[in-house]
């Protein structure tokens, strides 16, 4: 580690757990985010800030007026421009030693089998259950970590689906994709505007515990979260025996 660095990432140096080694784990590291909206910017900016060497930003949209209310990695100055490329010049005003490379694409699965493997952890930021249970198989079918959060309303979810954890769960153990599912829109269902910071900086600390192997993570758990009441509740969540993803008669090859 540089001088500069040393004094960058003074205060992870010190933590317990983490230190020097880990700092090094983090600057090794790829992550890919999917999504640069309300969950996207801040999953992206302390990520970048924390020291991931590379990071992979996905977003198809542009950033709009509506979008400020929330999406902090976003500002005036750049409305009309893809949400992919307005956050690596966030994180490049932060921490221009990162490496970010902006794919201005949905994420279809084809897009996902080409860099789910490249990633050492994958966080999806996405607003819509296709692209959450096409991330979650792309995860599973090349089994990399996958840290996923969803917010709406006052209400979020925040969960870990780990290659490594043995009986644990994937995303559509949770949500079978067969299953009927409605898309909530922000646009029509609002959504509070700390509520996605809150969600977003769990995903970012759960990943970073992933990848310095700190502490314990949220595979096999569901984290819940009520803006309206204090506190979060956590339950136990066990993987489905023949889930279509993750199971016994799941299609991700060599996955137990």
């Amino acid at each position: 580690m540089t001088d500069d660095q040393l004094l960058r990432y003074a205060r992870h140096l010190l933590l317990d757990g983490l230190g020097v080694e880990g700092q090094r784990a983090l600057l090794a590291a790829h992550a890919l985010v999917i999504g640069a909206g309300g969950l996207g910017s801040p999953v992206a900016l302390y990520l970048g800030s924390a020291g991931i060497g590379r990071i992979t930003v996905v977003d198809d949209d542009a950033v709009d007026l509506g979008n400020l209310q929330r999406q902090i990695a976003h500002n005036l100055s750049r409305l009309g421009q893809p949400k992919a490329t307005s956050v690596r010049a966030s994180i490049a005003a932060i921490n221009p030693d990162v490496q970010v490379n902006a794919i201005v694409r949905r994420a279809d699965p084809a897009l996902l089998d080409e860099w789910v493997p490249q990633a050492s952890v994958v966080l999806d930021c996405s607003d819509n259950f296709r692209t959450r249970h096409a991330v979650n198989a792309a995860c599973v079918r090349h089994h990399k970590p996958l840290v996923w959060g969803a917010a709406i309303g006052w209400d979020a979810q925040l969960s870990v689906v780990d290659p490594a954890h043995a009986g644990g769960p994937c995303y559509a153990c949770l949500f079978p994709p067969e299953s009927a599912h409605t898309d909530e829109a922000c646009a029509t269902m609002g959504v509070l505007a700390p509520l996605v910071g809150v969600v977003g900086s769990l995903q970012a600390a759960e990943a970073i515990k992933l990848l310095t192997g700190t502490g314990t993570s949220l595979a096999g758990q569901l984290l819940m979260l009520d803006a309206r009441q204090p506190g979060f509740d956590r339950i136990q969540v066990a993987r489905l025996p023949h889930c279509s993803v993750c199971g016994t008669g799941g299609s991700a090859p060599g996955h137990p």
